[in-house]
């Protein structure tokens, strides 16, 4: 091998460049995966994206900050993933998805289900921001009551006076964020975790054959004895503005929300959290990406990265400096002659050349043996013979093999008698 021109870039930095390369391609095919490249979900919807009045993402952040691991999830594999779930559909969901998403996660962990009240528009105006909204009215969700696992809410949407506006829960209470659209529930199969001051239900858990122990202590309720200790709670929430980012403005509110989760945990404060934003519109399909690292897959992903690693690694590695090519058009007289002969090989004309090279010949023993230069060529010849019989009186006569090269026309012929001329040439040059 040959070395070439030396490298601008140095084996070390040669490696950082691949290797950051590489780094950087890996982490787009992870955060492609993970579905980390779909856009901003703040568009001023009441999940936990929204950063409006109705959305939950102070919710999310303040459990983020009390250690809890929050997801926004995107896909509805957190219906079977532990931890809570924190359901917040919109008006126009379809009761058998939320139905079907509570029943999934019975057995994987407990359920929040905040129900929608707001109307809202996204602001417009001068100081508004991205997500923000104007809340143009409440109404209660046509589906409240046709969920098959938690049966009928009855729900109720009315003003509260100034002595009624407040809500209470164990041994505290404080103002409600907005008492002219107060939503509660009266349902027979909730037990009541939060009341107004009217006495209606703001939010419960479902009181069904589960053993729910701190839930009931905060209900001040008996917990029974519990005949399938492997289900999870529902906990229904009929007022959002106990959660939503208007009611946590208030501290005692959010306090309040603290609360309930951990009541709804069970106590474990170290509990992951899912925000699940696909009944919301947000949902996303998996993808090979998504796939790839997940596991199963995610073994013979990393696998594979492996491999491309160890190449990568044996390739830097190799043996000796780069071969350096050859020129195409080499320097030189020996490589004009050359690229002459392989421009007349390839056009298959080497008759064309015997005539000039006899010539050729001729001229130098005319030189060499000093005869007349501007004698007739067959005259020329002839002298030449006459010098090479007083040389050696039996060889062959240059204008016999000079006739016979310019008379060839197979290149075995051609070379052959080409090769007589140069050795003759040769004879009486000496």
């Amino acid at each position: 091998m040959s070395a070439g021109g030396a490298s601008p870039f140095s084996p070390r930095a040669a490696l950082a460049l691949v290797g950051f390369g590489a780094l950087v391609f890996v982490a787009l095919l992870w955060m492609i995966g993970a579905g980390m490249t779909g856009g901003s979900t703040n568009d001023g919807g009441g999940h936990a994206g929204g950063k409006g009045l109705n959305g939950y993402a102070a919710l999310a952040g303040l459990l983020e900050r009390r250690g809890h691991a929050v997801r926004r999830t995107r896909a509805d594999d957190a219906f079977t993933a532990p931890g809570l779930l924190v359901l917040t559909p919109p008006h126009d969901a379809k009761p058998e998805a939320i139905d079907s998403a509570i029943a999934r996660h019975r057995y994987a962990g407990p359920t929040l289900l905040v129900l929608p009240k707001w109307r809202a528009t996204k602001a417009s105006g001068k100081g508004s921001r991205t997500g923000w909204v104007w809340l143009t009215g409440a109404a209660t969700p046509d589906w409240a009551n046709r969920i098959a696992r938690i049966g009928p809410l009855d729900l109720r949407l009315a003003p509260l006076g100034p002595g009624q506006a407040r809500w209470t829960a164990g041994g505290r209470s404080g103002t409600l964020a907005a008492p002219q659209a107060v939503q509660s529930m009266s349902s027979g199969r909730i037990a009541a975790l939060v009341r107004d001051g009217a006495g209606g239900t703001l939010a419960g858990y479902l009181d069904d054959a589960g053993y729910y122990p701190v839930l009931a202590n905060a209900a001040g309720v008996d917990p029974g004895a519990g005949e399938d200790e492997d289900i999870h709670p529902v906990i229904v929430v009929a007022e959002p503005d106990l959660l939503d980012n208007y009611g946590l403005a208030d501290r005692d509110r959010a306090m309040l929300a603290l609360a309930l989760i951990r009541a709804a945990t069970g106590g474990d404060n170290a509990m992951p959290v899912s925000f699940d934003l696909t009944l919301n519109g947000h949902g996303r399909s998996a993808n090979l990406l998504t796939l790839a690292f997940t596991p199963p897959f995610l073994a013979a992903t990393l696998c594979l990265l492996l491999a491309a690693l160890v190449v990568g690694w044996r390739a830097f590695l190799r043996f000796g400096p780069a071969k350096a090519p050859d020129r195409v058009i080499a320097f030189g007289k020996r490589a004009l002659v050359a690229n002459a002969a392989g421009l007349i090989r390839r056009t298959r004309r080497l008759h064309l050349v015997t005539g000039p090279y006899a010539a050729a010949a001729r001229e130098r023993l005319v030189r060499a043996l000093a005869l007349a230069r501007r004698a007739d060529p067959a005259a020329s010849e002839e002298a030449i013979d006459r010098a090479l019989a007083a040389r050696q009186p039996d060889a062959i006569a240059f204008s016999t093999i000079a006739a016979r090269l310019r008379a060839a026309r197979r290149p075995h012929d051609i070379v052959k008698a080409a090769q007589d001329l140069h050795a003759l040439e040769r004879t009486l040059i000496r």
